[in-house]
Order: structure tokens, then sequence, then C-alpha cells
């Protein structure tokens, strides 16, 4: 059964963006995120972060660090039995060519997350969106196919009850 979805940039949606955040203690989420990730499994949705980590390529951080920082939402996000879906994360940024190459197509604007996301979910794209702070979060929404929407600062909840209208 297919089921919309709704695809999360991570640092300026999600959390507030300090730049490279994959510290725990840098972690500082948005006003009404936790219970905007609640309200859109209430309604039905396929949660999926898709998240740009240019750190990783850049020797800032790893993978694990960020799949930890990850694992840390998901745990705060069960307090109020809410959760995401599914993380994907895009370790590419064309400062290093050479290790993350070959994956390239994850970084937004490109849909390679989104594809990952609708390859293994039974998703229905008429119906599912993207929320992300940046143009190129714009732009990944548009060559995919779906509504972007361009989130920069207040209350998320609120946000997608009044802007977004679910």
């Amino acid at each position: 059964m297919l089921r919309p979805a709704i695809f999360l940039d991570r640092d300026g949606v999600i959390n507030k963006d300090k730049g490279y955040i994959y510290k725990i203690d840098d972690f500082e989420w948005v006003e009404g995120a936790k219970e905007s990730i609640k309200y859109l499994n209430d309604k039905g949705y396929y949660i999926f972060v898709v998240t740009n980590q240019s750190g990783i390529a850049r020797g800032y951080y790893t993978i694990q660090d960020v799949i930890l920082l990850h694992n840390y939402i998901s745990d705060e996000l069960n307090t109020i039995k809410a959760h995401i879906d599914e993380f994907f994360i895009s370790p590419y940024h064309p400062i290093n060519t050479n290790e993350y190459l070959h994956l390239s197509h994850l970084r937004k604007p490109e849909t390679g997350m989104l594809d990952l996301a609708a390859n293994k979910w039974s998703i229905d794209k008429s119906k599912s969106f993207l929320i992300g702070d940046k143009s190129t979060d714009m732009e990944c929404a548009e060559n995919f196919r779906i509504k972007g929407y361009l989130f920069k600062n207040g209350n998320l909840l609120d946000f997608i009850k009044t802007c977004i209208n679910i």
C-alpha cells in the first residue's frame, strides 16, 4: 500500500544549524520539530531525513559520528512515541572527489537519497513533499517531482499546519 512521504532536511529544519553538527552536545532541536514528526507519524506519513553531510568528506567527522547522532535523535523521538522511518546521508562533497565520488548522486540537489527511499519504501510521490532550508533542497524536490517547502525559522509544527496545511 502506497503512503505519502515527508523528506526532511536535517540541519536548519530538525535541528538548529550551527555548522557541522555531529556531536550530541551541539545538537539543539528546532522549536516544534519533535512534535512535527509525531504529528506527521500520526497522519500516516513516512518520515525520511535527507541530509548532505560534507563534514565527512572534509574530514571533520565520520559516518559513524553521524549515525550516533541519528541514533540519539531516534531515542529522543521514541520518548514521545514518534519516529523517523529512515535517515539518508550524503557524505560526498566536491572538495574530496576521491573517496566519495561514487556517492556524488546522493548530494542534494541530486535526488539520490530520495531515490533510495522510493526504491525501498512504498511511497506515493503525488502526495509527498520535502521541507528544507536551502535552495538546493528546493531544487532536489523539483528534480524528484514533488513539492518543496522552504523553512527558514520559527516553529516547524506551526509551519507545517499553516503553510503546508496538513
